[in-house]
This record gives structure tokens, sequence and C-alpha cells, in this order.
């Protein structure tokens, strides 16, 4: 139950839901026994069993309640038959009835419609806090997940803890005091016969609870393979175009297959635990009613001390008692199943973000001076990336980073934006160490372009404006002419408010590239970091690119990290890497008559061109 505690505080905001659902489920226990109790003096009038008395009874406290109830009942029908006759007594007492199981069914409704609003409520917070969390923790944490299993986490277990939040209302209201305030109403007709049935009540919950002991485990398998499919769903519509221009199909139809097998065989390992509990605790129930015909026959028709009516009511009172336990193993094979969903949207929730702004965070909202990277060591688990850079980006500065793959180009971005943050070494932005800095005023003095393009499923609008989203249609325009991308924008259908697609997949490479440029420019931040932005396109593309970021750099302190060296011998500083070391620095012509790495670099494009 650890896990449940930890999820109590998204019950908090709905808790008045919470306490009439409990209130109206209080009623409905009660008036359900009452259903029953009501038919005993009903079944005495119809079989002239009713003891006569003429004399109103009088109160003498709670002690005497059971007494006192029984001679006004018996009082009442005497009167009653004697001045209207039977026929009056008798629709008097279906009238009783029939209002005491109106009211129970009213009852149970308004409970289950408060739980509603209590469920659906839990349902809406978790995925928002399941969401925030999710935009809030590091990339870092990410690299390690499968998206298609936090996919799962956030609709498919939540969910399940809130069905299960709605099993564990039952499990300690409805059904237990439905069952408490039947056995009392069981004790009031025989102690005897009711002490004889709880002999036999034991051992049919120890059988049934037998039946549920691995379904945790069992749970948490089939959660887990649920995130498997999903996460080979959205990695296969991610990479289609590779799936099929690789004839894969077959491949990944078979891993699919296989995932959805192991859920199938997972889920009907469940599924038939979980049926196999109503039966059996059905037959456990209908066991106890046998011997309860055969125990309170012998009351009534041997010992003669128990009355006709009051043994048919007691039978319905027993069967009353089925299924309340019925829901209750259901529920608690439920809470077996939200348990395990509650672990893994906890290990989520409760993931420590090492990557947050300090509680006395300075803001600042302008670049003056310099960018200073002093000895930086830096290692994606125990794969050293940087080892003691250090670099100095003075205010207007075009720096460019070059180097190999895996020379840690990117990572230099991902560190200065804090996505990552240094093992050793400061980063610092007009002598403050960036860890000291409010992350969200740090990343609104960056514009970020990287290798890959970017774009949600929206119009170029709503993506544009993601820089600055109180912006007027005139600087979107402004900004997509500064990205070189009016021109084709323009010629679209609805202009900027047409929807691009997944990914922006309607548009080309370039096309792409150029919104996000664009984006960057309406953002306006005094520091550019660009990450490969030409890397992956073609020639023609990457020209029109080349201006728009040349559009975008003036009067900027830029970071370029270049694969193609042919855009960036404009730049002012060049920083050459080898394996997370600064090897050589300088602009174009001082590296080029180093004639070392960098020169190197650049005979071996100039040769594949």
């Amino acid at each position: 139950m650890s896990n449940f505690k930890k999820i109590v505080p998204f019950v908090l905001p709905y808790k008045k839901y919470a306490y009439l659902n409990i209130f109206f489920n209080v009623l409905y226990a009660l008036f359900s026994t009452l259903s029953f109790m009501a038919l005993i003096p009903m079944m005495q009038v119809l079989f002239d069993q009713t003891k006569r008395n003429t004399v109103e009874p009088v109160w003498e406290g709670i002690s005497h309640a059971k007494g006192y109830i029984e001679n006004y009942l018996s009082y009442f029908i005497t009167s009653t038959t004697d001045i209207y006759g039977v026929g009056r007594t008798l629709s008097i007492m279906v009238f009783g009835i029939i209002s005491i199981f109106l009211l129970k069914n009213l009852f149970d409704y308004l409970a289950m419609f408060f739980i509603t609003f209590l469920r659906n409520g839990i349902l809406k917070d978790m995925r928002n806090a399941m969401y925030k969390k999710t935009l809030e923790l590091p990339l870092a944490f990410f690299s390690e997940k499968r998206k298609g299993d936090t996919i799962s986490r956030i609709a498919a277990d939540v969910n399940e803890v809130q069905t299960s939040f709605l099993s564990i209302l039952e499990l300690i209201v409805k059904e237990p005091l439905t069952i408490i305030f039947t056995i009392i109403a069981m004790l009031t007709i025989s102690v005897q016969l009711t002490l004889f049935v709880f002999i036999f009540i034991p051992v049919s919950g120890y059988i049934i609870s037998l039946i549920g002991k691995q379904l945790k485990k069992q749970s948490t398998k089939a959660q887990q393979e649920q995130g498997i499919f999903l996460s080979t769903i959205e990695e296969t519509l991610g990479g289609l175009k590779v799936v099929k221009g690789y004839n894969s199909e077959n491949y990944f139809n078979k891993i699919f297959q296989e995932s959805t097998q192991r859920f199938f065989n997972l889920s009907n390992s469940i599924g038939n635990r979980q049926n196999l509990a109503s039966p059996v605790s059905e037959f456990m129930g209908i066991m106890v009613i046998a011997i309860l015909l055969w125990y309170g026959g012998h009351m009534v028709l041997i010992e003669k001390t128990l009355n006709g009516a009051s043994f048919i009511a007691y039978m319905g009172l027993a069967y009353n008692i089925l299924t309340p336990a019925k829901s209750i193993s259901k529920a608690s094979y439920a809470i077996k199943r939200g348990n395990a969903a509650a672990e893994r949207i906890l290990e989520i929730l409760e993931q420590e973000n090492p990557i947050t702004s300090k509680i006395d965070a300075i803001e600042k909202n302008s670049f003056d001076n310099k960018i200073h990277l002093e000895n930086i060591n830096f290692k994606y688990e125990d794969d050293s990336v940087l080892k003691d850079f250090s670099l100095e980006v003075k205010k207007g500065q075009t720096v460019a980073l070059v180097g190999q793959s895996g020379s840690g180009k990117s990572t230099i971005a991902n560190l200065l934006t804090r996505f990552y943050d240094v093992n050793e070494g400061i980063i610092s932005i007009d002598g403050i160490d960036i860890k000291d800095l409010n992350l969200q005023s740090l990343r609104a003095l960056m514009g970020l372009v990287t290798q890959d393009s970017i774009l949600f499923n929206d119009t170029i609008k709503a993506n544009i404006s993601l820089g600055k989203l109180d912006a007027s249609d005139e600087e979107i325009i402004e900004a997509l002419k500064i990205a070189n991308a009016y021109e084709f924008v323009n010629d679209l259908p609805l202009g900027i408010h047409t929807n691009i697609g997944d990914s922006g997949n309607k548009l080309s490479g370039g096309q792409k590239q150029r919104l996000s440029i664009a984006r960057a420019v309406l953002k306006n931040p005094p520091i550019m970091i660009l990450d490969e932005a030409t890397s992956a396109l073609d020639t023609e593309s990457e020209k029109l690119v080349q201006i728009a970021l040349e559009n975008m750099m003036q009067n900027r302190t830029s970071i370029v990290i270049a694969h193609r060296l042919s855009t960036i011998q404009k730049a002012d500083l060049i920083v050459v890497l080898k394996k997370g070391r600064i090897v050589e620095q300088g602009n174009h012509e001082q590296l080029i008559a180093l004639n070392g790495t960098y020169h190197k670099l650049v005979s071996m494009q100039s040769f594949d061109s």
C-alpha cells in the first residue's frame, strides 16, 4: 500500500467527492441490509405468523432497541389489520419494501456519480504531472528509456492506477460496510446460526487469496511488454522510409508480433486468474449457504428455535454477503495490478532531476561580455567525451567548432544549454557560473538550430512562434524573410497558417531547416548555437540555408558546430577538436598555414567535392 499512499496527493483536490462517495456508500450498505430485514414482517403477514400485540410499546433505551422494533411492528400490523383489514397491511408492507429498494439503488447511483469526478480528476492530474515531469527531466534520462515505454506509463499505467483507486474505495467502504451491516442483522436474527457461518468464511477467504499471489509480478511484466510494442510502433512510424527502403517490413512485423504474443500470453494468464476469483468465491459462498440450509432447517423444523419467516430473510442476508465478497476479491486483484502500474508511474514522478534552477538562482536578461568554458571534463556514463577543455567566446564573435564525428562538438552545445551538466570545470556567462543562473533565463539567452529540423504537427505560425508566443503575423513574416523562407511559405495555400504535417513531412529538408532558423530569429537571442545546421542538406538547399544563417548571425555571438568546413571560413575563431581535446585554433588562414589537422580536413572535403 506504500505506493498508493504516494498517490494520495492526487486525491486531495477531489476529497469532497471522496467524502460524498463514502457517505452514500454508507447509506447504500444500510439500506441494502434493511431491504432484506423488511421481508420478515411481510412474510409474517403472508403466513399469518404475526404475534398479536394491541399495546403500543414504550421506548426504554438503545439496549432494548431490538425488542422495541419487534413489538412496534407487531403492534402496527395488529392495529392496521384490525381496522383496515389484511389487504391494507400488505399494501403498506409492499410500499415500504419498494421505497427501501428505491433508496438503496438511488444511494448506489449517487455514490458512483460522485466517484466518477474523483476517478477522472485523478486521471487528468496524474497524466498532467507525468507529462510535466517528462518535459522537466534531462535528456540523459530518456537516452536510456524507450519512448513507447514512457507513452505506455502516461496512458495505460495511469489509467490502471485510477481504476484501482476506485477498487480501494469499494474495498474499504462500500463492500465491507455492506458485510458488517448484514452480519449485524444476521446476529439480531440468530447468534447461533451466525457463529456457525463464521467457522467456514475464513476457509473460503484463504482459498480465494491463493489465486492472486502471482498477479502483481505478471502485471508488471505485461505493462513492460506493452511499453515494448508501443516503442516498436513509434520507431516504425518514425523510420518508415528506412523500413520500406530496405524491404524490412517482415523483420519489423516479426518483432511486433513476438511482443504482442508475449503480451497475449501474459494477459491470458492475468485474466484467467482474475476470472477464477468470481466463480471460486461464489462456489465457496454457495457451500456456506448449503451448510446454512442444513443447520438452519434443523433449527426451524426440529429445534423450533427460529421461525420460518426469519430464516428465509436470514438466507437472503447470507446471500447478500456473497456479492460484496466477490467484489472485494476482484478489487484486491485490481489493486495488485494497480500497484504494479503505480510503481512504474512513481519511477518517473520520483525521478530526481539534477538539472534544475537553484532556489536563489540569478535572473540574467542580457549577454554583455563573454562565455568562458574552463577546464571542462565530461563523459556520457563511462565514455569520456571532453578532457580538460577550455575556450573563451567574446561577445560578437563567431566561433566555429570542427573535428571528426565523436570529437565532442555537439556535446559543447548540450553543455552550454545545460541539457547536461559538466562533470568537472565551470561554464560561465559574464563571469557567472551557468549553474547559478535561472535555467529559463539561461536558455532565453540562446537560440538553437540543430542538424535535425525539429518541427511539430501544427501550422507554420505555431512552429515559428515557439520562439515568441505573442508574436504578430508581421513579426513572423519578417523572421521568415531573414531566414530566406518567406518565398516558399507565401506560395503555400494558407501561407503561415498551413499545417506542415507530422515532423514537417510536407516540406523538404531545406525548407524545414529554414523554418527552424526563422524560429530562432524570432526568438532574437544574443547567443546563437548552430549544431551542424547544414550537414543534412543538398548543395542548393545548403546555399539558401547558409544565406539565412549569415543573415541571422549578424550582430550576434555565434557558436557554430560545423561538418562542412566551407560554411565556417569567415568565422573569427575556428577551434579544431580531436577526441575531446583542442588540437588547433585560429582563423581559417592561420590554420591552413599550420598545415595540420584542419588543413587535412579541408583537403579531404575539397577532394570529396
